[in-house]
């Protein structure tokens, strides 16, 4: 059982499930303790199979998995479908409307209890928001966003903040400004230090 938590936010523990995913087109349990201390995690949230926006996402992560896997993470994919559906999307070619062979799990979520533990179910319409959470090592929540049914996510700001989370956790002095990406200056959050920062700026 997962408890609902309606307060759910960044720097709290994700709340644990285990649930029926697709892997390499067979049925397998996914935990998400299964990756504590091991990987983080980018969790997203769909609405459902077979739909029109859907697709675009879940293959974008699929082609760009290499991208979370050489930062040390894990992708997994989350709907209300069940296991069967998620088979069936896999197995139908893109061209026809399925998503075709995926590098990452495929969860089914058709109690709708993760999604209301993530407090991204909508209930009127009995399906998920788009919510996207990445959690670290620790099992923290460390960023959460949330997007309405009609428009998509954007993989490459997803992919800067996993970056900004492993760069400012393993320099635990440093803070990463605006649209940081790696190889750019932090700030050491101190008034002297931060004010050597914006003196720089044009």
């Amino acid at each position: 059982m997962i408890e609902a938590n309606n307060c759910l936010r960044v720097g709290q523990p994700a709340p644990n499930f285990s649930a029926t995913a697709v892997v390499n087109q067979e049925f397998k349990i996914v935990k998400l303790s299964d990756y504590r201390g091991k990987k983080y995690v980018v969790l997203f949230f769909y609405p459902l199979d077979f739909t029109f926006v859907c697709p675009t996402e879940v293959m974008a992560f699929s082609d760009r998995y290499a991208e979370f896997k050489q930062l040390g993470a894990e992708v997994l994919g989350v709907s209300v479908d069940s296991e069967f559906a998620h088979l069936a999307w896999i197995q139908t070619d893109r061209k026809l409307g399925g998503v075709g062979d995926l590098n990452y799990p495929l969860v089914s979520d058709i109690t709708k209890a993760i999604s209301t533990a993530y407090n991204v179910l909508d209930p009127a319409a009995g399906i998920a928001l788009r919510g996207l959470f990445i959690i670290d090592k620790d099992g923290i929540i460390q960023h959460a966003s949330i997007n309405n049914f009609a428009f998509g996510r954007g993989l490459d700001e997803t992919l800067r903040t996993l970056k900004a989370i492993h760069h400012t956790q393993v320099n635990a002095n440093e803070v990463c400004p605006v649209d940081w990406q790696p190889g750019q200056k932090t700030i050491t959050p101190s008034s002297k230090s931060a004010r050597g920062f914006f003196e720089t700026l044009e």
